[in-house]
């Protein structure tokens, strides 16, 4: 549980860097409008590239390349040329998306976190506040136990 004198994040965003965020991701998306959404049984059946058939796609592309004469006419080495390209592109991408994903999961948990521990707090104190008798306490303990009431959870009582 996170300790109320140890705030780690005390920010938010302004409209501003709101609005040039989803800015980027506009971007991205009119960026890659080639980007394809998969069933999640495409995504599980699809062979997948790896470390080592990287390597062995580029061999058979180089292979193909250098000698095209083996290869019936229908089969186009330029169409695998595009698409290890689109890969390694994309790859190299997908790393800094990656590391942008997690730092931004990572800071809304934290936030998330302190906030939560902040608002249980606040409710042992208001219930502190309601048994001392202090006028209007009450009214919010109550309040604020229906969260708990509606979720099947019990209310806490040591935050």
């Amino acid at each position: 549980m996170g300790n109320l004198t140890n705030n780690r994040i005390n920010v938010s965003m302004t409209a501003a860097q709101v609005t040039a965020v989803k800015a980027a991701f506009t971007a991205i998306q009119t960026n890659t409008p080639f980007a394809v959404s998969l069933t999640t049984d495409e995504r599980t059946s699809l062979p997948k590239i790896d470390v080592s058939n990287k390597a062995f796609t580029e061999d058979a592309i180089n292979a193909a390349v250098n000698n095209a004469a083996m290869l019936p006419s229908y089969f186009n080495t330029a169409t695998m040329q595009t698409d290890i390209l689109l890969f390694s592109q994309l790859d190299e991408m997908l790393g800094i998306a990656r590391q942008i994903v997690e730092r931004l999961e990572d800071t809304l948990v934290l936030a998330g976190s302190e906030s939560y521990v902040a608002a249980l707090a606040s409710y042992k104190l208001f219930i502190a506040a309601a048994d001392a008798g202090v006028v209007g306490a009450d009214a919010i303990v109550d309040q604020l136990k229906k969260r708990f009431l509606n979720s099947g959870e019990n209310a806490p009582t040591n935050p």
